[in-house]
């Protein structure tokens, strides 16, 4: 299915656990069923063909883990309003689940994820561009909750990950994005923040159907500014 109107694509960066879906979840909220997400994550590469063992050794956070062009094949048809299909990917087994899930087309597409600022050939797509700067105790902490409940790792594994691999890349390519964000947000995010940022993003999507919904908009508005200060009380 094609829609006549194409999204606006949103780019959330930052480091592992540095609150990329917290935000997408809270601009999520406010906007409701306009809104599609979109991970990063989920255009890991499959290893199905490699022994487990073998799986286990590699760097996952080299942006080489990611299958790019397959990323950018669908953040162009998601900009086209197209309906894409989205690989869904296992954290504990390194490989492609199957089938797919399929995303449609929506007003606004929050895409987050590592690296997703670090390629000119991916920013393009992105109207709005975010950067989490937040501190390596914190996302470790975050990280060692988060891997040891979902992904079934243990806390010895997760701390040598990051120490070899996690801390190491996010300073050589995860950091750098910060230069080519619109927005630079430091961890704890403020909601007077999310609600700048909301606002920025309203103005976006009312601006395209002209000044016949501004009055309906400004309502709107207020439900949301109340739904952020009901949610940080």
């Amino acid at each position: 299915m094609t829609s006549h109107v194409s999204p606006y694509l949103i780019g959330i960066a930052g480091g592992s656990c540095s609150g990329k879906t917290w935000l997408a979840g809270q601009l999520g909220q406010v906007f409701g069923e306009q809104t599609a997400f979109l991970s990063l994550d989920e255009f890991y590469r499959d290893r199905s063909q490699l022994s487990p063992s073998r799986r286990e050794s590699l760097n996952f956070d080299h942006p080489r883990a990611i299958d790019w062009p397959l990323f950018q094949r669908t953040l162009q048809d998601c900009a086209a309003a197209k309906s894409v299909g989205v690989p869904r990917y296992d954290f504990t087994t390194h490989c492609r689940l199957p089938g797919t899930r399929y995303l449609e087309p929506h007003p606004l597409l929050l895409v987050e994820g590592l690296w997703v600022l670090l390629r000119p050939e991916v920013r393009r797509f992105f109207t709005l561009s975010i950067f989490i700067d937040c501190c390596e105790k914190t996302r470790l902490q975050r990280r060692l909750k988060r891997d040891t409940a979902e992904r079934g790792r243990t806390r010895a594994s997760i701390q040598q990950q990051f120490r070899e691999t996690v801390a190491p890349m996010h300073n050589e390519f995860v950091a750098p994005q910060a230069r080519w964000a619109d927005l630079v947000l430091s961890e704890p995010i403020s909601h007077i923040e999310v609600e700048a940022i909301a606002e920025k993003i309203w103005c976006l999507l009312t601006a395209r159907s002209g000044p016949a919904p501004c009055w309906a908009a400004a309502s709107q508005r207020v439900d949301w500014r109340n739904q952020l200060l009901e949610f940080h009380t």
